[in-house]
């Protein structure tokens, strides 16, 4: 299980490289703001999805820094898509 912060970046991610402003500004576009990724949470996110192996830095400059989804992250964030997708399916079986 996915937290929904590290779900939600690696979807943005999927859709190519960022860098950290885009990342969020994704995320609150496709959600129609109702998720808006604090500078705190996204870049600790960030680091602790680095650290996991789902994304790596793809280069940047001096003032960005650009990331993208390795095969891992995409293993893991299809994985969390159908476990959601899952539940989705239960609840709707009764009738929520």
């Amino acid at each position: 299980m996915l937290p929904p912060a590290t779900f939600h970046i690696l979807i943005a991610l999927a859709a190519g490289e960022r860098h950290g402003y885009a990342i969020a500004q994704d995320v609150a576009a496709a959600t129609e703001n109702s998720i808006k990724l604090s500078p705190g949470t996204l870049y600790r996110s960030l680091q602790r999805m680095l650290e996991q192996g789902l994304i790596v830095e793809s280069g940047g400059d001096e003032r960005r820094r650009f990331y993208r989804i390795t095969p891992e992250g995409e293993s893991a964030v299809r994985e969390e898509s159908r476990r959601l997708a899952a539940m989705v399916r239960l609840a709707e079986a009764r009738g929520l």
